[in-house]
């Protein structure tokens, strides 16, 4: 029996041959993709474009849902097999939308790549009164890839990667209260939050998957200039992370430890393809590499690797089971994923 990475039990770095200067263009060297399908969720735009143009140039058939068609649809112009659809990750009856069409072309998945995020923004809440950032980064991925679930076994070699983030640092899941009806709202807890789920749902999403041949992965591409990330983020916020200075510039020392978009999506592009990870799934990665453990003990949030809460068995098990009574979908991995509550109900 292939070993799980429930507590951290694979979570240790490997000769990949890589590292944090590599690009996505490296790391896919070699690797022919012709005849897989991937999705690509914010595949127009930073990472998720860079993503997407080096799955598509090594002969992968893309498909990119997005929120804003028109824009995605200049950003992707010129790019070589290439699908753009809409999906807007915060609309669960949108993300149903997309998933029976994508069902409907009878098409196997072999990559379902979840990227798009969102950041630093203001209290919101979804449809069902859910957190918009834990909706968006994380319940967004548990939601797609249990709908795409019947095309991800029907590769017969899938893998989903989660783009998560080294802020999973800044706090652990809270299950009393994680949409923030009982505590103070504070931004980079809940963006904290969200990329915590991520790590436990790409863990335990590997674990029940790997008997269909379908692996997990969860991300940390790097901190990297230039991306729409921050769009909302006020000063106060960089300069609370110690990124910027009292008079609003960025230390010259941040500056130059960002990573570029090539170099961002380079650890997306590896766990997406790379054969060196064909028997270790559910970790988590960073620098095109298994990141080492978090060092917790030292109180920073500024050291690299994973935090072990993030990779805790019972939390990832009692996540999933949330995550089904808050999207409303029963995700048999061995059966059928049954949709309840306000929806319709289906059987795939």
């Amino acid at each position: 029996m292939r070993q799980n990475n429930y507590n951290g039990a694979l979570q240790q770095p490997i000769n990949s041959g890589f590292n944090a200067t590599s690009t996505a263009t490296d790391v896919i060297k070699g690797i022919d993709l012709t005849g897989k399908i991937a999705i690509v969720t914010g595949g127009n735009a930073g990472i998720g474009l860079e993503t997407t143009k080096v799955l598509a140039a090594a002969g992968a058939t893309v498909i990119v849902p997005a929120r804003d068609t028109k824009k995605a649809k200049k950003n992707l112009q010129g790019i070589i097999n290439v699908e753009l659809e809409a999906m807007d990750l915060i609309d669960p009856v949108s993300i149903d939308a997309f998933a029976e069409k994508f069902l409907a072309s009878a098409r196997p998945l072999h990559l379902l790549i979840n990227n798009a995020g969102i950041m630093w923004v203001p209290l919101r809440r979804d449809s069902r009164g859910i957190e918009s950032q834990l909706a968006t980064n994380y319940l967004a991925q548990f939601h797609l890839a249990a709908r795409l679930w019947p095309s991800l076994k029907k590769a017969n070699g899938a893998r989903v990667i989660n783009v998560s983030s080294h802020g999973h640092q800044f706090a652990a899941f809270n299950f009393d209260d994680p949409n923030f009806q009982h505590r103070e709202y504070e931004t980079l807890q809940a963006y904290g939050q969200s990329k915590t789920a991520s790590n436990l749902f790409a863990l335990e999403l590997d674990n029940r998957g790997k008997a269909f041949n379908v692996r997990a992965y969860s991300v940390h591409p790097g901190s990297i200039g230039g991306t729409e990330l921050a769009r909302e983020a006020p000063i106060a916020l960089f300069q609370q992370l110690g990124f910027y200075d009292a008079e609003g510039n960025i230390y010259p020392e941040v500056a130059a430890s960002l990573k570029t978009i090539p170099q961002g999506a380079a650890t997306t592009v590896w766990c997406a393809t790379s054969p060196l990870l064909n028997n270790a799934g559910g970790v988590y990665c960073e620098d095109v590499n298994i990141a080492e453990l978090a060092d917790e003990k030292s109180g920073s949030s500024n050291t690299g690797g994973v935090c072990l809460y993030s990779l805790d068995e019972t939390h990832a098990k009692r996540l999933w089971t949330l995550s089904e009574e808050m999207t409303g979908i029963r995700f048999r991995v061995d059966g059928s994923v049954v949709k309840e509550g306000a929806f319709h109900n289906f059987i795939l």
